[in-house]
């Protein structure tokens, strides 16, 4: 375990420099001077105080940024004791946490306690203040060398789970970080060496759901015992090809395949596990490649993410396309890069955008529904380095030659460090608003599972 601090102030305290906050115009009105005025102390009721004091933080966050949030509030409650009386109530922190922090699952004793860490979480991000650790897995059960290859990772608020080569899933408990089960599909025929790999991993409440090479869906419960696992749909690995990436949400599993044209996204509703769309070209161009992908070690053809409720977005080397799950694969956007095509494995999204990659380093961030281009970094060495990528809220994190940098996304793009950690080859990288976790690879094709802790401080 290491840890790493640039800064001894990590944003506890709601105070801070005053902010210059926009408000929005269709909310609050300039007061007319045919109105009363009220002096500071005179009696304002209390839901206008705290929706006065959402919306404050809400153009904070907006205009200058996330973390302006907490000081815009502390300027609010400095008016009188009576504004400031309105920071007792848990409600307008639970209004605050969804607003600002996306938060709706209360993870602390308080409302309050929640925004605080969130923010303070955000600032250790922002100065590089975290710990650092390595996972360990019982190697008992290994009985082939791909047992030990790391394929994808996917984080909860609770997990990281890690999909291996071999068709397994590790789960670890993010509060011990102790490998707490292990996961297995039912045995099957292979339809080549990589035919069981695990191509993606969704978390959703108490279930896992994972998703193999061959098509195949299995759903098990977190809290249950054993390996065992309920396969939840068969795949058809002739007539789709390999599903090279697969994830999902609480209403909606989406798989991208190469291999057959025209069948590049399937859509499956996760209540009923009934297939309901099956479509689109996106990987028309990589069919060949789709079945190589079955027996042997190849570049990554396409990722696949979910970003906000409903809408997946997806990369291949020449194409990004945004679909709309409620409308059944309807494409609702897409951005093309024909000449210098795209680095899929720096490809990744959040709730609101994408990062997108070109062959010579060149990132820039767009925001998944307009295209509207948020911001643009470079990546020093990504031609002669195998760059691996992914972002949470505000930053974006990409690893090349094993040194891991990240860049702030919510305004200019702006480089921000490096973690101190050297990782190798990476093979699989996730990231959320507390935690980065990445599976790196040695000379003896065993993954180390790297995990940084950014809330642990």
């Amino acid at each position: 375990m290491s840890s790493s601090s640039s800064a001894s102030d990590n944003g506890d305290s709601l105070g801070g420099p005053s902010s210059v906050v926009s408000r929005s115009s269709d909310v609050f009105e300039a007061p007319s001077p045919s109105r009363p005025r009220f002096a500071a102390n005179d009696v304002w009721p209390e839901p206008f105080l705290e929706s006065l004091a959402v919306q404050v933080a809400v153009d904070a966050s907006l205009t200058v940024g996330l973390l302006a949030a907490a000081p815009a509030l502390a300027n609010v409650f400095r008016v009188s004791t009576m504004w400031q009386a309105v920071s007792r109530s848990d409600h307008l922190w639970q209004l605050l946490s969804r607003q600002v922090w996306g938060r709706t699952r209360l993870m602390h004793d308080t409302w309050r306690d929640e925004f605080i860490y969130h923010h303070r979480t955000a600032r250790n991000f922002q100065m590089r203040s975290y710990v650092h650790f390595t996972l360990s897995f019982d190697l008992s059960d290994v009985d082939e060398p791909d047992s030990l290859s790391c394929r994808c990772l996917r984080l909860s608020d609770l997990y990281l789970a890690a999909g291996f080569a071999d068709g397994t899933v590790r789960l670890f408990l993010l509060s011990s970080r102790l490998h707490v089960r292990t996961l297995r599909p039912p045995l099957r025929d292979r339809f080549g060496r990589f035919s069981r790999a695990v191509s993606g991993i969704v978390i959703s409440g108490s279930r896992l759901v994972f998703a193999t090479m061959d098509g195949d869906i299995h759903v098990a419960e977190i809290d249950g015992v054993g390996s065992h696992t309920r396969t939840a749909f068969l795949g058809d690995i002739v007539n789709d090809g390999a599903l090279v990436d697969f994830t999902g949400c609480g209403r909606y599993w989406i798989g991208l395949f190469a291999g057959v044209p025209g069948r590049a996204f399937h859509i499956w509703d996760c209540i009923s596990e009934e297939t309901t769309f099956i479509g689109g070209s996106l990987t028309d161009p990589e069919a060949v490649m789709g079945w190589h992908t079955l027996t042997e070690v190849t570049t990554s053809l396409g990722r696949l993410r979910i970003s906000g409720r409903e809408t997946a977005v997806a990369c291949t080397q020449w194409r990004i396309m945004v679909i709309d799950l409620r409308n059944q694969g309807v494409i609702i956007g897409e951005d093309e890069e024909l000449r210098r095509g795209l680095i899929v494995t720096g490809f990744d999204a959040n709730d609101e955008a994408y990062v997108r990659m070109d062959s010579r380093g060149n990132a820039i961030v767009r925001r998944v529904r307009t295209q509207e281009t948020v911001c643009e970094f470079r990546v020093s060495r990504a031609v002669q380095r195998r760059v691996m990528g992914c972002v949470n809220r505000l930053h974006a994190l990409m690893c090349a030659g094993g040194v891991m940098r990240i860049w702030e996304v919510e305004r200019g793009g702006e480089y921000l460090y490096s973690f101190r950690e050297r990782v190798g080859e990476v093979d699989a990288i996730v990231a959320d608003d507390r935690h980065v976790a990445v599976a790196s690879s040695s000379s003896m094709a065993m993954s180390t599972i790297h995990l940084w802790d950014f809330g642990a401080l």
